[in-house]
């Protein structure tokens, strides 16, 4: 044995032999049978046919669902167009006693506005002064007829004595006209005269001539203030010089509306000048406001003592379909210059208490629909609309816009409908633009927004 060889390598040996394991015996795989191979491979694809088809199924159930559902209506955000209702009017009422009477505006002013629609002042009797030759000049058409306003009448040929009446009234301060003795009018003239230049001569003179006297003229006056109802009226006198010819204001506005229906004094109180025979040319209506604001007649009526009087006609153009027609009446005025301002302010603020109200111009934007897959268009109105109001008469605005999924530009979507006073208005509400329903990506993509 070497030096270098040691007892240990015959142990190291050994251990190696001792843990040596021979490979142990295996019995081969059994042979698989081909029949159950391909039973195995038929069930496998079975299966797997069936998963398919439940998948693919439900697939395709999804995508029909999803591609035909309905969808939701879009968001709309909407208001009612606003707006701005006019301030009150403010009346500007004349001094003295007052009343007016309005036709044309019931439905602006209410039905009573063509009864009395404001009156102020003292309701009683009072002096009326030449507005008493009005009624005279009814009066007296009452026994001389006239056929029309081309009917000069039948002659007056002038007395001595009915030309001592210009002496008689000139001595009381009355306005008064020539009268020669031996001269012819007729009495168309002659009424005129009465009433354009207020020539109270003529009144006395003609109302003797179509009576007979002064007592018959005046029984025949009472007569016809009954039978026109006329019961706060007294005349004593065909020409107002004296006070106790008296009136109220309601009588007033009675004998206008009598005085618009009767179409030769209503022309004869809106002649601006006298143009007659035996009387000097260049004498003006009284009434200084004639032809002034729409102003057409009908006579005035001072008494120093008692203050100026004023019984009035006017056509106020507000904007109705046809003007306004007014009567109305001021009594007991300070002077004639401060009455001419404030009827003129009267009319002025009539005529600025009627407003056209825009509601809406045609294309003004009221709203917008937006869907959830991205689509939006406006909502504007259809047409434009104003109204013509009185006052601060309340609109009220009633606003109805349709649900909506798809639409195309130019669809009618709801209305608008204003109230003002009895009149309606409405408006139709019309898509600016076109709502188109959503492609099928978005539609397949969105399933828990589908289903209305």
């Amino acid at each position: 044995m070497r030096a270098d060889q040691g007892p240990t390598d015959g142990v190291s040996r050994l251990t190696e032999l001792m843990r040596y394991e021979p490979p142990r015996d295996e019995p081969p795989p059994a042979p698989v049978d081909p029949v159950r191979r391909r039973r195995r491979r038929r069930r496998r694809g079975l299966v797997a046919g069936i998963v398919g088809l439940v998948i693919a199924s439900l697939l395709g159930g999804y995508s029909a669902y999803a591609l035909t559902a309905p969808i939701g209506n879009a968001t709309l955000d909407a208001a009612a167009p606003a707006v701005d209702v006019p301030a009150a009017a403010q009346i500007a009422i004349p001094g003295g006693a007052f009343a007016l009477s309005v036709s044309g505006a019931d439905e602006y002013l209410g039905p009573e506005a063509s009864g009395i629609w404001m009156s102020a002042g003292d309701a009683g009797p009072q002096p009326m002064a030449s507005i008493t030759k009005v009624i005279t000049a009814l009066v007296i058409l009452e026994a001389k007829p006239l056929a029309g306003v081309d009917d000069p009448g039948p002659t007056i040929t002038f007395t001595t004595a009915q030309n001592a009446l210009y002496d008689k009234y000139y001595l009381l301060g009355a306005t008064i006209a020539r009268m020669t003795v031996g001269a012819s009018m007729s009495e168309r003239d002659a009424l005129e005269a009465m009433l354009i230049i207020s020539a109270s001569n003529y009144a006395e003179v003609v109302s003797t001539w179509a009576y007979g006297s002064q007592g018959a003229f005046l029984s025949a006056t009472r007569d016809w203030l009954a039978a026109n109802g006329l019961a706060g009226t007294t005349i004593v006198e065909p020409t107002g010089i004296d006070p106790r010819n008296v009136s109220t204001p309601a009588d007033l506005i009675a004998l206008g509306r009598i005085v618009a229906a009767n179409p030769v004094i209503a022309q004869i109180v809106g002649t601006p000048t006298l143009d007659v025979p035996v009387i000097p040319p260049g004498g003006t209506n009284t009434n200084e406001l004639l032809g002034v604001d729409g102003i057409t007649g009908i006579k005035t009526g001072t008494l120093e003592e008692y203050g100026a009087n004023l019984l009035f006609s006017a056509t106020l153009p507000v904007g109705t379909e046809q003007p306004l027609q007014l009567i109305g009446v001021v009594m007991g005025h300070v002077a004639d210059d401060a009455l001419n301002r404030d009827v003129r302010a009267l009319l002025a603020s009539i005529r600025e208490g009627f407003h056209t109200v825009v509601l809406g111009e045609q294309g003004d934007q009221v709203g917008t629909y937006t869907t959830a897959w991205g689509e939006s268009a406006g909502i504007r109105l259809g047409d434009g609309a104003s109204v013509l109001t009185w006052s601060d008469t309340p609109i009220t605005v009633a606003f109805e816009v349709d649900p909506l999924t798809t639409g195309d530009d130019g669809d009618e979507v709801g209305t608008v409908t204003w109230t003002v006073g009895t009149e309606t208005l409405e408006v139709p509400l019309v898509l600016d633009g076109s709502i188109r329903p959503p492609d099928a990506w978005w539609r397949l993509t969105h399933p828990f927004e589908l289903g209305g």
